[in-house]
C-alpha cells in the first residue's frame, strides 16, 4: 500500500536528501510543496497520509519588527496543529521542529550556546525507550547538526525524547504522531559540502576545522545509516499504518482552543 506525504521545503538549500528515496524505497509518494519559489501551501491536509517539515536558514520566531521569519509561516503553523490535531504522523526537522513547537505555543530562541555544527551524539531519554520511533536506536546515536537557535520551553504535553549537554532540546514527541528533531538525519554528505562551502567565515569564526569536519562526516556514514534509515522506514511505515502510534491524549495548548476541537 502506497501513501502521499506533504513535503514542505522551507529552503533551497535543505530540502529531502536521503529522505527522499529513503522514504519512497518505504512506500510513500512524496508531495513537495516549496512555498521558498512562490508555491502555496494547502488549506488543509486532506489526502494526506504524512508531513514532513524540513529546515532553512530562517527563524522560527518573529523578526524585531514583528515580521514572522518567512511569510507562509502563520500558514504552515496553522497545517501543523492541523496534522497534530487530526493524528496525522508528521516529523519536523531542525527549522521544521522548532515551528512544531512555536505553533503548539512552544518556545524558541537564539542559542546561548552558540550554533551547533557538525557531527555529534545525542543522547536518549527514558521515555524514548517506548516512542515507537526512537524506541529501537541506540542509546547515543550519531547526528549531523546545524543550528543557531534552539528550542527553550517545549509545548505543553511534549515528550522529551533526545537531549544533549549545551542543547537540552534535541528530540520531542508531541501527543500521539508529531515528532520533531534538532538536527539533520536527511542530509547527504554533498549538501553539507555545500553548506560548508557557503559558510567559510562563519565556520572560521567558530574555529571549526572544516576539512577535519568534513572528513569525520564521511567516516560515521555508515553508523548514520544504520540509525536514520530505519527511523525513516518506521515513519513512513506509520503513515502506511502498519506500526501503532502511541495513545492520543489531547492537552489544552496555551492560548489555543483544546486541539481537536
Amino acid at each position: 500500500m502506497t501513501a502521499t506525504c506533504l513535503v514542505v521545503e522551507n529552503d533551497p538549500t535543505s530540502g529531502l536528501g536521503l529522505f527522499a528515496e529513503w522514504l519512497s524505497d518505504a512506500g510513500l509518494t512524496l508531495s513537495v510543496v516549496r512555498p521558498h519559489a512562490g508555491e502555496a501551501l494547502p488549506t488543509d491536509l486532506s489526502g494526506y497520509a504524512a508531513f514532513l517539515v524540513l529546515g532553512g536558514d530562517q527563524h522560527a520566531y518573529p523578526g524585531s519588527d514583528g515580521a514572522p521569519g518567512a511569510p507562509w509561516f502563520g500558514a504552515l503553523e496553522s497545517l501543523l496543529r492541523h496534522a497534530v490535531s487530526q493524528q496525522i504522523p508528521t516529523l519536523g526537522i531542525c527549522l521544521g521542529a522548532q515551528l512544531l513547537a512555536t505553533a503548539h505555543a512552544g518556545t524558541v530562541e537564539q542559542s546561548v550556546s552558540g550554533p551547533e555544527i557538525g557531527p555529534g551524539l545525542v543522547a536518549k531519554r527514558d521515555k524514548a525507550e517506548a516512542d515507537p520511533l526512537f524506541g529501537p536506536m541506540p542509546m547515543l546515536p550519531d547526528v549531523v547538526q546545524w543550528h543557531h537557535d534552539e528550542i527553550t520551553e517545549l509545548p505543553l504535553g511534549a515528550v522529551l525524547l533526545a537531549a544533549s549537554t549545551n542543547y537540552p532540546v534535541q528530540a520531542f514527541r508531541l501527543r500521539g504522531t508529531a515528532w520533531g528533531v534538532q538536527f539533520h538525519p536527511e542530509v547527504a554528505p554533498e549538501t553539507f559540502a555545500d553548506w560548508v562551502a557557503d559558510n567559510g567565515p562563519l565556520l572560521a569564526d567558530l574555529g571549526i576545522d572544516a576539512p577535519a569536519m568534513l572528513a569525520r562526516i564521511a567516516e560515521i556514514q555508515d553508523d548514520l545509516f544504520e540509525v536514520w534509515h530505519p527511523f525513516a522506514t518506521r515513519f513512513a511505515a506509520l503513515a502506511r499504518g502498519e506500526l501503532t502510534p502511541p495513545p492520543y491524549v489531547p492537552v489544552p495548548v496555551r492560548g489555543l482552543p483544546l486541539l481537536g476541537q
